[in-house]
């Protein structure tokens, strides 16, 4: 009798991921994963106490893949226009996974501006302004570069990386005058 072989934490990760790509979180449950899988869901609950913390997991690989989209765009764009680029290009390149991460019910998430503090820090020291405007300066970028990357992971409208580019210029330049930054 041949060894049984053995699914790893980590071949039941990828494939859930692979899975959110393909057809969205909604896809995920115990027996559709086993099925791609290939065996029984023993697997899956020998690796995870239950689904929740499967879903944790996808989550924090998801957020490890848009990290990998905002690094890529560091090469060509400014710091603080890479963020914006990146969120896009993750949304644009990642649907699924983009919704997953920004385009589902978030309420009880929020942990305050913790884990903003470095983009915020990174404003006040290249424009010169309070921490309270970068925080503002940022939210306002924020909702716009949201806008556009949800526009484009639900694929309303298919926008050209350079026209997005110079959208986002144009709204950094237009905050940065509201702002009375004249860098």
């Amino acid at each position: 009798m041949p060894p049984k072989v053995k699914i790893s934490k980590e071949d039941i990760l990828n494939k859930a991921v692979d899975m959110v790509r393909q057809k969205g979180i909604e896809s995920i449950n115990a027996r559709a994963l086993a099925k791609e899988l290939e065996c029984s869901t023993q697997p899956i609950f020998s690796n995870y106490k239950n689904m929740d913390e499967l879903y944790a997991d996808i989550i924090c690989k998801a957020n490890g893949i848009y990290e990998g989209f905002v690094e890529k765009q560091r090469e060509k764009y400014p710091p603080y226009k890479a963020h914006g680029m990146g969120y896009v290009c993750f949304a644009k390149e990642e649907k699924e996974l983009f919704k997953l991460l920004y385009m589902r019910n978030r309420s009880g998430e929020y942990q305050g501006d913790k884990e903003l503090m470095p983009i915020y820090e990174m404003l006040v020291s290249l424009l010169g302004i309070s921490l309270e405007n970068a925080r503002l300066f940022h939210l306002e970028s924020w909702v716009f570069v949201h806008g556009i990357a949800s526009i484009t992971a639900s694929d309303y409208l298919d926008l050209d990386i350079e026209l997005i580019s110079s959208m986002i210029t144009d709204n950094f330049e237009g905050l940065k005058h509201r702002f009375g930054v004249d860098k």
